[in-house]
């Protein structure tokens, strides 16, 4: 997409179960929480939180046309680990590795880390294909309460300069993070080979099934040039005016950290340097993604709008570096638009 080329708003599926509609500038909107993206052929395709995971196509990540959802409905194992789940599948991310796509999920009761990733995969993300048909692999890792220090939602898959894969996840408790993974994308390397990439003070005699005051979650792991750049989500999301998230990002030459920010500090030590943060007319900011396309990087995330409740609405952002670092002109936050296209 040229750089000077304008960007409609978007309309996604909200966090809630039902899709919620509104009119701006004679556009359909639908709101999107944890929105990824993944381009095959000339389409552009988003996935986001909601009923069995729901996704939307583009040809010019400006309108886009709802697909419907990944799941007709729910992966069979979700109620043995979440026996409270209601069909909502978090926090995907999309990646595509010798010839196939895997959609990685997660499956959790709010609040709780009784939790656990899981993935589905797909030859193509076309529909109309012959080979569209998503086989679910099960799950990829799973917390439990009063067990793990930690939450098994919201996994992003990088593979490393060496060939190497790795999960990065995680949700408040002790922080983000990062596991190896077998070549075949769908389970944990042996020997287990784990690392925490950041965190923020957890205080003592928290109970272990808390998640306690450390508001930090999605993770997502990024190469530019000679570094790593990992990006999270700071604060409080989906509470309207009161919501506080925010992006910061730190970068390493590891894949395994330690990741800096701009001061030197370590994000497993609290650091974070700010990519963007809200303002009166968009609440918070959070839960990016980022990817090149083309000569372009794109951050994608989602922002909470004060003109409509606070509901969440998909923004796409070109990403400026800047000294090494990435760089968002707040501007985008009203500058970006895209527009729901209904299937005739």
């Amino acid at each position: 997409m040229p750089k000077n080329h304008s960007i409609k708003w978007l309309s996604a599926l909200a966090i809630s179960a039902s899709v919620s509609l509104s009119s701006v500038a004679n556009a359909e909107q639908v709101s999107i929480h944890d929105p990824v993206m993944a381009k095959e052929g000339d389409t552009y395709y988003l996935f986001s939180t909601g009923p069995g995971i729901t996704f939307y196509s583009s040809d010019d990540m400006e309108n886009w046309q709802h697909e419907g959802r990944v799941f007709a409905g729910e992966p069979e194992w979700a109620k043995e680990v979440a026996p409270e789940f209601e069909g909502h599948l978090w926090a995907p991310d999309v990646f595509h590795h010798n010839d196939q796509y895997y959609l990685y999920y997660s499956v959790s009761q709010f609040g709780e880390n009784t939790s656990a990733i899981g993935v589905t995969v797909n030859k193509t993300l076309d529909q109309g294909s012959s080979e569209y048909e998503w086989e679910d692999k099960g799950i990829v890792v799973q917390s439990v309460p009063n067990r793990d220090l930690w939450n098994a939602i919201d996994p992003n898959i990088i593979i490393d300069d060496d060939g190497t894969p790795w999960m990065s996840f995680g949700s408040f408790w002790a922080g983000m993070k990062l596991v190896k993974m077998k070549d075949n994308l769908t389970e944990i390397a042996q020997p287990e080979e784990w690392y925490t990439l950041a965190k923020l003070d957890r205080p003592a005699f928290t109970p272990d099934a808390e998640a306690g005051p450390a508001e930090i979650e999605a993770p997502f792991i990024f190469k530019h040039k000679d570094y790593y750049y990992l990006f999270v989500s700071y604060g409080k999301c989906c509470r309207g005016a009161d919501s506080t998230y925010h992006m910061a990002v730190g970068r390493s030459k590891d894949v395994k950290g330690p990741y800096l920010d701009k001061d030197g500090v370590d994000m497993a030590k609290g650091g974070g340097s700010i990519v963007l943060k809200g303002n009166d007319d968009w609440y918070g900011v959070g839960h990016n993604s980022i990817y090149n396309f083309g000569d372009t990087d794109y951050l994608v995330f989602h922002a909470y709008e004060a003109a409509d409740k606070g509901l969440q609405k998909l923004k796409i952002a070109p990403v400026n570096w800047s000294d090494g670092w990435p760089e968002i002109d707040k501007s985008i936050l009203e500058n970006y638009q895209s527009e729901l296209i209904k299937k005739n």
